[in-house]
């Protein structure tokens, strides 16, 4: 399978927070165009795209939003104070770069704290190099959202950019939709909003689909860097086949299909049980009378930071897997 890694560096890079995804879906909208029977945008801005087929429906979800830092004041010397749109760890952020979306960057730093491990987002700030609350507000109003701002690398092993979680499922459903000229189901591609602050874009997208059966396409956690929490799961062994997360316990029907479909094609896989979490799939399995569904993980160290690294054998293998899987005939 030829998996083109520039378009994950692209996708990594573009802004779309949570509750504005606007330039993310109308990058992938344009590249999808060719590929898909129809697209439509729900009320929620959800982008759904069908590659029509005669089989089950099926929803495939993975969603389009990053987590962010909202802008809650400004202070007289032109200091942004802000709340989290999603899991911000104070640890993680300070130091770091952001950019807004009228390209505005600021550095995220402190107050002085006696205890750096009690360090609160309450006592951080951004500065965007403003000397004057009315120099800031040139620029920034209350209510915008900056992301982390840092660069994609890759080498022969690994990708480690921010916003893995999830332009890494965006993009395995875009190359899986590409490579699927005939299919034998009925697909429904959703590329999701603001599943970083509640699975809400699942919901309704769900809603609207009804689909027979689900799956989301997310990162996970890892257990192999150095005194890791035990977790079986590790970077380059394979797909992850989720098993429950904190939002799901996946369809016995759908991990078992999943599990068969990877041995049958000797696809490398992992089992995972995550402790923590959530995913699209803890809303589409809820829909109307219930969806059986699953999920299909790429394991990922340092998630909700600059550097999230995933392998490229396991995302080529999550691809795999998921190609296999839509092209079942779904037993289910």
């Amino acid at each position: 399978m030829n998996i083109n890694f520039n378009l994950l560096k692209e996708l990594a890079g573009i802004y779309g927070p949570a509750s504005n995804e606007k330039l993310i879906r109308e990058y992938i909208i344009n590249e999808i165009k060719d590929f898909v029977d129809e697209t439509f945008v729900d009320a929620l801005g959800n982008l759904i795209a069908r590659k029509k087929g005669n089989g089950k429906k099926i929803m495939i979800s993975a969603h389009m939003d990053q987590i962010g830092l909202m802008v809650i004041d400004i202070d007289e010397k032109g200091f942004l104070r802000f709340t989290n749109v999603g899991g911000i760890s104070p640890a993680v952020s300070i130091s770091q770069q952001v950019i807004f979306e009228n390209g505005t960057i600021g550095v995220i730093y402190a107050e002085p704290v006696d205890d750096i491990s009690k360090l609160k987002l309450e006592n951080m700030y951004i500065d965007i190099g403003a000397f004057s609350k009315e120099e800031a507000e040139e620029k920034i109003s209350i209510g915008d959202i900056c992301i982390y701002k840092s660069e994609y690398v890759e080498n022969q092993n690994v990708v480690f950019t921010p916003y893995l979680d999830d332009r890494v499922g965006c993009f395995i459903a875009i190359e899986a939709l590409k490579s699927i000229n005939n299919p034998v189901n009925d697909l429904y591609f959703v590329f999701s909003v603001q599943e970083e602050v509640g699975l809400r874009g699942a919901k309704t997208a769900a809603y609207r689909v009804d689909p027979d059966v689900g799956i989301a396409l997310d990162v996970t956690s890892n257990g192999d860097t150095p005194k890791a929490k035990r977790f079986a799961i590790g970077l380059n062994k394979g797909a992850a086949i989720k098993v429950k997360d904190n939002s799901i316990i996946c369809h016995p029907k759908v991990k078992d299909l999943l599990v068969s479909i990877a041995k049958n094609n000797e696809i490398p896989y992992q089992m995972e049980v995550l402790e923590f979490g959530g995913t699209d799939s803890g809303a589409i399995h809820i829909n109307k009378e219930g969806v059986p569904s699953g999920v299909i993980s790429v394991p990922t160290r340092y998630v909700h930071s600059t550097v999230e690294m995933a392998s490229k054998n396991d995302i080529i293998n999550c691809t795999k897997l998921l190609v296999e899987f839509l092209e079942d005939n779904l037993n289910i």
